[in-house]
């Protein structure tokens, strides 16, 4: 047999393996609808319900002094940040507002703050805030500090006989970069999308691997001509296909017509870097299936292997704010060079030459990963 008959025969051979993965995976219409689902409304929720901003923080407030000193520094309290939601009288029923999630804030101030404040005494704030949501709460604490502290210094100047306006200024002139209006929905939209293709791309190889034991099947294709190789390389390449389908429903269905999504960079190189990423992430979906023996143990497995791997990505917390062991576990993670690549094409629009690093970096542990999985079918089956 020639070289080209022999690519032919092989050609041949992954071209019926293909057909028969993505038959296999229409006949699971369980599986097609949870994929249309997550890439479609879980999309939509994760980018419309869910907000990093401070925005009209219910607020109680406390005032014993009821002067114009108060009133002044309450009312500074106001939307887009805070609201006032009510006055109370006594802090027993601040403590149950806090309690039942009814306030974020509770601003206490005492009698005599007026007076204090009007013949140069010092006066101070009471202030409870509620930091169930650590984020939010300590943007509550910090924004209330600010308006507390410019209004603190403002009254001292006004005694001093001082105008503010006269006196030297920093201006403080900041630019923001590559999403001006602070769009929650544009981060979360594509950090979800980035989350969702990670998990299918360890669960469903994973998954058609077992179902294959669980049949019975495996040995079948084991004593056929087909290599280890060519039974997983379709099965991987046709998963990848069906999570890039997943991928453009969830940026021309959701994203883009809902959200507004600004893609500044080459579509085409985000789904380029996605299908790399999901190749070579496959290889532990791969791994998970020579060590499970059902489909359940597989997925136990796949949560074992995703949970480090979403929480260490860098999508939650900043590798600047983790300690020095986990920082390194963190750059060992694939998901954490994709996530800066699909951020860096699609809001920054940046090329594949300014992302040269975390693209190499995420091949060279992509390969390492995917090679480990074709190493450990093989010898499961040798």
């Amino acid at each position: 047999m020639t070289a080209s008959q022999t690519a032919v025969l092989l050609w041949r051979r992954f071209a019926v393996m293909l057909v028969k993965e993505f038959r296999q995976l229409g006949r699971d219409r369980v599986l097609l609808v949870f994929i249309v689902y997550a890439f479609s409304l879980d999309i939509f929720l994760a980018a419309s319900g869910v907000s990093l901003s401070l925005r009209n923080a219910a607020t109680l407030l406390d005032d014993a002094d009821r002067s114009s000193y108060s009133r002044e520094l309450a009312a500074r309290f106001m939307p887009p940040h805070f609201r006032i939601d009510g006055v109370i009288s006594q802090p027993r029923q601040g403590l149950q507002a806090l309690d039942q999630g009814r306030a974020m804030l509770v601003l206490t101030l005492p009698p005599q703050f007026g007076r204090d404040l009007a013949g140069g005494r010092q006066s101070s704030v009471a202030m409870q805030v509620d930091t169930t949501n650590s984020v939010l709460g300590f943007l509550a604490t910090s924004d209330a500090q600010q308006i507390i502290g410019r209004f603190g210094l403002e009254q001292a100047l006004s005694r001093a006989g001082v105008d503010s306006g006269t006196l030297p200024q920093v201006d403080n002139a900041t630019r923001v970069w590559f999403n001006a209006n602070l769009e929650d929905s544009w981060f979360m939209g594509i950090a979800e999308i980035l989350n969702i293709v990670t998990v299918f791309a360890v669960l469903l190889p994973a998954a058609a691997m077992v179902r294959e034991k669980e049949r019975g099947t495996v040995e079948q294709l084991m004593v056929s001509p087909l290599t280890p190789l060519g039974i997983m390389l379709p099965k991987v390449l046709a998963m990848t296909t069906v999570i890039l389908a997943g991928v453009a429903l969830a940026m021309f269905g959701v994203l883009l017509p809902l959200f507004a999504l600004p893609v500044r960079g080459s579509m085409l190189l985000f789904f380029a870097v996605s299908a790399l990423y999901v190749f070579t992430t496959a290889g532990l979906g791969l791994f998970a299936a020579t060590v499970a023996r059902n489909l359940a143990q597989a997925g136990m497995l796949a949560i074992l292997i995703l949970a480090p791997m979403l929480f260490l990505s860098g999508a939650w917390t900043p590798p600047e704010a983790m300690p020095d062991w986990l920082r390194w576990l963190m750059y060992l993670s694939p998901m954490h060079y994709y996530l800066d690549l699909a951020f860096g094409v699609l809001l920054k629009g940046q090329t594949a030459l300014a992302l040269w690093r975390p693209l190499l970096a995420m091949l060279g542990i992509g390969l390492l990963v995917f090679a480990f999985g074709v190493l450990r079918f093989r010898r499961q089956f040798d």
